[in-house]
């Protein structure tokens, strides 16, 4: 609504207030029609009269001109004109000009509605698809936050992930899809899962974007593909409590911030690699030790590209802004927005996203390891260890499940694995965890025995009394690890399951 007045009749509908125009009334029917309504001459309502008319009609309105918002087969509403302070009547050149003006309107109207449509939808995939906004594991505590611009470019494809890893350890990605609206929505979705596959595969960082490098060559492929969508970056950073180390893979990303102990910031030197989508260029990966309580800094381009574009000076602010922000002794929701608004959060033309981890190394006294020789006496001793550990640890509830899974995993590593030492790990955390490493690249396999087989049900046990369990592989070798929920309820399931097994 519109006054020529400078100010808005008081005994008027307020603009934003909803308009109960009956719908059998003669106006509202031939709006409905598609036709222009042109009253030249209107009869002043009575002060006795109905009140919604009284509501509807400016004082001193003689003459009404109304046409409908009509765009692609929809009635959108209508634009109705009241002439108060001149004498004349609206005629039909100015229901010529109206009608004009109001096919104009219309087209515009039904754009935006389809935009904020859109809008809408991409925007809810998106907060879908995404981590929660923070996370606490025994080796970090993460925020993370996601930005939708507010630009007519439209909601893009940036996401970010915390995965807890077997171990204790976590991984921690970010990423970014070329291109805007539900296209880069969806594509953003199929990464994501695909990262979270591959993670659960225990993958080295560098080999992990290769496999995700792959699959975003093969997106243009598919017969519902959208051009506009042709790559992506993506940055994973996978953290060890155990040894405090973290190790970094970036396809084509800007490469992260640390904030120490003491609340100094730096960028760590990560080698970029090309962007996903790209293909024959290998990924490096970083290796960065961190003291306890470092903060980790993982973001997308639209924090550090201003309107000029210059990311070299975006960088630099971002390091300026974390230095004036105590992310060191707060709760990383507060720094983490007040980093936002410094770097001007969805005021910039591309999505923002933003992800904050504080890591927790684990306390020296948590992680027990030993080196055994392959020969039969090794099973032997790891039982005698480990035995000894949960009691130092006070954990012996679990002594009975632990003694069977370190027996079972080590005798494996000494039938299967070739010569070599074998590695046994005890790890303690909220979970604990049993690792066995030895030198053999050989799948390990679950089976069930037929009743009349001597062997092949150590695998079957260890995954029937334990939380969950799995392989990894290194450089040289693998380590297949089982972890325990350290729980009274998981105290007593497990001694219950190894009296039915061995009764």
């Amino acid at each position: 609504m519109a006054h020529i007045g400078t100010s808005w009749p008081a005994d008027l509908i307020p603009v934003g207030e909803r308009a109960e125009v009956p719908p059998e009334s003669p106006e509202a029917l031939t709006l409905e029609r598609g036709a222009t309504l042109l009253s030249p001459k209107v009869d002043a309502v009575p002060d006795d009269g109905p009140e919604l008319l009284r509501r509807l009609l400016p004082k001193g309105g003689h003459s009404l001109l109304a046409v409908p918002l009509f765009a692609r087969g929809h009635l959108l509403g209508a634009v109705q004109l009241w002439r108060t302070e001149r004498a004349e009547s609206f005629n039909e050149d100015d229901a010529r000009l109206l009608e004009e003006v109001g096919s104009r309107a219309a087209l515009s109207v039904d754009n935006a509605r389809r935009y904020t449509r859109e809008r809408r939808t991409a925007l809810a995939l998106q907060h879908s698809l995404l981590a929660g906004a923070g996370t606490r594991t025994p080796a970090a505590e993460t925020f993370g936050a996601y930005l939708p611009t507010a630009t007519a470019a439209g909601i893009g494809g940036d996401w970010y992930d915390v995965i807890p890893l077997s171990s204790l350890r976590v991984a921690l990605v970010i990423g970014d899809v070329v291109g805007h609206g539900l296209a880069a929505s969806g594509t953003m979705g199929r990464l994501r899962t695909a990262v979270q596959a591959l993670a659960d595969l225990d993958l080295p960082p560098d080999e992990l974007l290769t496999h995700v490098d792959d699959l975003v060559q093969r997106l243009p492929g598919d017969p519902d593909a959208t051009a506009s969508i042709t790559g992506a970056t993506c940055l994973y950073a996978e953290y060890d409590p155990a040894s405090g180390h973290c190790r970094i893979a970036s396809a084509g990303h800007p490469p992260p911030a640390v904030v120490d102990a003491d609340g100094r910031s730096r960028f760590i030197d990560v080698d970029p690699g090309p962007p996903l989508g790209v293909g024959g260029m290998p990924f490096e990966t970083a290796d960065v030790a961190l003291t306890p309580g470092s903060v980790l800094v993982l973001y997308s381009d639209g924090l550090v590209t201003g309107p000029d574009h210059d990311l070299d000076r975006g960088m630099r602010k971002l390091l300026e802004n974390i230095d004036k922000t105590d992310v060191t002794h707060r709760e990383l929701e507060g720094p983490g927005r007040n980093l936002l608004d410094a770097m001007g959060g969805a005021s910039h033309d591309d999505d923002t996203t933003l992800l904050l981890a504080r890591v927790h190394p684990l306390p020296a006294e948590d992680v027990v390891t030993w080196d055994l020789p392959s020969d039969p006496t090794c099973v032997k001793q790891a039982r005698e260890f480990a035995l000894r550990q949960l009691t130092t640890w006070g954990l012996d509830d679990l002594a009975f499940t632990t003694e069977l899974v370190v027996s079972e995993l080590v005798t494996n590593a000494f039938r299967y694995g070739g010569r070599g030492p074998i590695v046994v790990r005890l790890i303690r955390g909220d979970v604990l965890v049993c690792e066995v490493s030895d030198l053999s690249n050989t799948q390990p396999r679950l089976r069930r025995a037929r009743s009349t087989d001597e062997g092949g049900r150590g695998l079957f046990l260890v995954a029937q009394l334990t939380h969950r369990w799995g392989s990894r592989y290194q450089q040289t070798g693998k380590t297949i690890w089982a972890e325990q929920a350290i729980t009274n309820d998981t105290k007593v399931a497990g001694a219950t399951a190894w009296s039915g097994l061995t009764g």
